[in-house]
């Protein structure tokens, strides 16, 4: 093992596959100067006690591609270091019971497609002539993925320690970590019971000690474990006969509609199932000594799933348990791992809360050391990034929340399901007056936010589906009122912040390819770039004053967007950051009557001459005080009501009083994504992210090339323009759909190739036909370029329209 060096690069915490996969990677990078330091032996906290599946399924584009790059990393690694890592293809089918799981299947194949993963589909005797010891009753068909299989954890490990050591990497066993602080230089100073080490960055792959380690640094990281089971069997005669016969192992089965997975195992059989009632643990973290350490067995609780089991595949009652392991496996609430940046730290990194860890660990730290060596990620990792959740993710929350991700692992993932656990939790005060009035919430960031309203008579839930589901025509009037009458949106949950300073119009002139607006009370639609010329984050900016400005973004990326910014910021005292995000409130009205509604209560003349389309004023409605800015996302006139947040009944109830007679209604969320596709509103995430140029996201007029100064990756974006562009933004309308909408990932073909995905799609309620926003090779981006997508599994013809094909020339929004 060596002594420590006092110095290194990079210090990895943590000597799991996901540590040591890090530390790989960055040592394949060139940076042969980090160090891994790990309290006991390596894998000796949840690696070793994992069933080493590879699923390459995953709903999630970014987290998709990092499925891939492992399997692809895993099958190379024996021939690279020496070491066999015991990878057994044997191929994974998933079965289906109903059409929903099939047409979970057929979007996920979708997925597939795009990112260059194989799948096949299976009718029920298919099934059987791969797994003979299945039985079909119930089944309908399936899903193979032939790549796909399993590894042995231990072995991955070791092997990639040694390409690690090969590399010039350190690895120090039983040395436990015992103070993490950081320098005035941003550099770290780790501790440990053998000696100091100061280091450039420092990255936490700490497992189930994650909330521990954010202890250390002053952050509360979102990862509680939970428990998870697998049962191994004795050896069955039927599958020793098979082994004698020559016969191929019979692959991972799992039976999703059952929540387990089913795998060969010496002989026998491992079943694992993901039970409702599985409890958190390690939640004030793992005892110091912890080591290869499992809890006692809970068979109760697997009693459904075994049933489901022998229902299937009846020679699992014919065999005796051998063994129960029940091991912590670190979750987050949405399920998907942390990876990436820390927020408010330099040079700390996170890859923690991994579920499916095995999966995931060489593509995340793949993508972590590109990220740490290069600044920037190859793949949008937005999905993972842990900047995603927010200080409501606290303890108690997490428990809840990632309980209920565990015992959805086989839930039916539906692109508009909204998980109950832990809400309400951050309500704006129009809340309950939105209830009242029929909506049906979805939860962001924290945040109850009215998807859709129920009419008089329906009833107040959510119908979710792949395809059109029963709150699809009442999504179609709330757009229809807004574009007749006028509708009211609750945006609170935007993320607002403040900038300002003598240094403020500089600097963001700098960090934005848009150039700040000159005049007062202006308002700009503001992109900015990463160093590599993709899209980062999108804010629109209103200028307040000489020294200041109001900045407002996605929800969702709250954290993201803040934290980005205020790394950038000079260190001069010349900026000042001020986050208002939970101090102001945003109801949006917007359509033809919005005028008419608003002129009577408020302090400003709202004409075309006084208060033009895209600028902003100091004002009031009612008696309240507000900053109103003519801008919106659903294409007609209107205006975004900023206010103190204590005010935001009063401006309710003043408009709903003088509402009536101008046809004011609510409308929610998902009534604002169908009128945004109708005007090629891109968002970042789909249509905009760090893997398109922003002149690839169409977003040209956004980008000021002469202005002085240049700005954030100007010249990386030129760069790009020079190699050549691979994407192109388009708007498409899809033909002859007639119950199933683009939902974002379809796989867009010419002549049977596939040329593109569609990034968002859905209905167009004011054009009354069914679009599409996509990413297509620039060759087939013309207007009027016949294409098809796939949509569950069917192919449909569908055309490049016009950018924004409502209302193209914005006189609606001028009007």
């Amino acid at each position: 093992m060596g002594e420590m060096n006092s110095k290194a690069k990079v210090v990895i915490v943590g000597g799991g596959v996901v540590g040591v996969s890090t530390l790989y990677h960055l040592v394949k990078k060139g940076w042969s100067d980090c160090m891994l330091i790990e309290r006991k032996e390596l894998t000796s906290g949840s690696t070793w006690h994992a069933a080493g599946l590879l699923p390459l399924f995953n709903m999630s584009y970014s987290v998709g591609q990092l499925h891939k790059y492992s399997v692809e990393l895993y099958k190379r690694l024996k021939e690279e270091t020496g070491q066999d890592v015991g990878i057994r293809p044997v191929s994974n089918i998933r079965l289906a019971t109903n059409q929903d799981r099939m047409d979970e299947y057929r979007q996920y194949a979708g997925v597939a497609q795009t990112i260059g993963v194989n799948v096949e589909f299976l009718t029920p005797d298919e099934v059987l002539e791969i797994w003979p010891l299945a039985i079909k009753d119930g089944l309908i068909g399936a899903m193979r993925h032939p790549e796909d299989g399993y590894v042995q954890p231990a072995d991955l490990t070791q092997a990639l320690a040694i390409g690690a050591r090969a590399g010039g990497g350190k690895i120090h066993r039983n040395t436990t970590v015992i103070a993490i602080e950081q320098l005035e230089d941003d550099s770290w100073k780790v501790t440990t019971d053998k000696g100091e080490v100061i280091a450039e960055h420092v990255v936490c792959c700490t497992g189930n000690f994650a909330r521990q380690t954010g202890e250390m640094v002053g952050l509360d990281i979102p990862v509680v474990p939970v428990e998870h089971q697998y049962i191994v069997t004795e050896p069955h005669p039927a599958i020793q006969q098979r082994k004698k016969d020559g016969l191929p192992e019979m692959g991972v089965l799992r039976e999703s509609d059952g929540s387990w997975y089913m795998r060969e195992e010496a002989g026998g059989l491992i079943l694992g199932p993901y039970e409702k009632g599985a409890p958190a643990c390690y939640v004030d973290g793992p005892h110091p000594e912890s080591e290869y350490e499992l809890f006692q067995e809970d068979l109760d609780r697997l009693m459904p799933h075994i049933e489901s089991a022998i229902h299937r595949v009846p020679i699992f009652e014919e065999v005796g348990i051998k063994k129960v392991y029940n091991g912590a496996i670190a979750y987050t609430p949405d399920g998907n791992p942390i990876v990436g940046p820390a927020w408010d730290k330099k040079n700390l990194w996170l890859n923690e809360g991994h579920s499916f860890g095995i999966t995931a660990a060489g593509g995340a730290g793949w993508q972590l050391a590109e990220w740490i060596v290069e600044g920037e990620p190859t793949v949008d990792m937005m999905g993972v990034d842990p900047r995603r959740f927010g200080r409501y993710a606290t303890k108690a929350f997490l428990i809840e929340k990632n309980e209920e991700a565990y015992a959805d692992v086989f839930t039916i993932h539906y692109p508009d399901e909204e998980r109950a656990a832990a809400r309400p939790l951050r309500t704006s005060p129009c809340y309950d007056r939105m209830k009242e009035k029929g909506a049906v919430f979805g939860q962001l960031f924290g945040w109850e936010r009215p998807n859709w309203f129920a009419p008089e008579g329906v009833k107040q839930e959510d119908d979710w589906s792949f395809r059109r589901s029963s709150y699809f025509e009442h999504v179609g009037n709330e757009c229809k009122n807004v574009a007749k009458n006028v509708g009211l949106l609750d945006m609170t949950a935007f993320a607002k912040c403040r900038v300002q300073g003598p240094g403020a119009r500089k600097w963001l002139n700098w960090m934005f390819a848009q150039k700040m607006p000159i005049t007062h009370g202006r308002l700009a639609l503001c992109h900015g770039l990463t160093s590599k010329g993709g899209v980062h984050s999108e804010f629109t900016v209103q200028r307040e004053s000489k020294d200041s400005f109001y900045m407002v973004s996605a929800g969702a990326y709250h954290r993201l967007d803040h934290d980005w910014l205020k790394k950038h910021m000079p260190t001069d005292g010349s900026v000042q950051f001020t986050d208002l995000t939970n101090s102001m409130g945003v109801l949006v009205v917007a359509g033809p009557k919005a005028r008419d509604l608003l002129q009577p209560v408020c302090g400003s003349d709202l004409s075309n001459e006084n208060f033009p389309w895209l600028t902003g004023q100091e004002t009031s409605v009612g008696y309240a005080p507000v900053k109103l800015l003519r801008v919106n996302f659903v294409g007609e006139l209107g205006w975004e009501i900023h206010h103190p947040i204590e005010y935001q009944n009063h401006i309710f109830d003043t408009l709903f009083k003088n509402g009536e007679k101008h046809g004011l209604k609510p409308f929610g969320i998902r009534a604002m994504n169908s009128m945004r596709l109708e005007k090629s509103y891109r968002l970042v995430g789909t249509e905009m992210s760090i893997e398109y140029a922003a002149y690839e996201s169409g977003l040209n007029r956004f980008v000021n090339l002469k202005k002085k100064g240049g700005f954030l990756g100007k010249d990386a974006l030129l760069a790009w323009e020079k190699r050549g562009f691979k994407n192109a933004f388009v708007t498409l309308e899809v033909l002859g759909v007639d119950d199933a909408d683009a939902i974002g990932n379809n796989p867009i073909y010419k002549d049977g190739e596939v040329v593109g995905r569609a990034t968002g799609g859905g209905f167009g309620w004011r054009m009354m036909t069914s679009l599409a926003l996509a990413m297509v090779d620039p060759e087939h981006s013309a207007v009027g370029t016949d294409l098809e997508i796939d949509i569950l599994g069917k192919m449909y013809k569908c055309r490049v329209l016009e950018d924004s094909p409502h209302d193209p020339t914005n006189e609606k929004l001028r009007s």
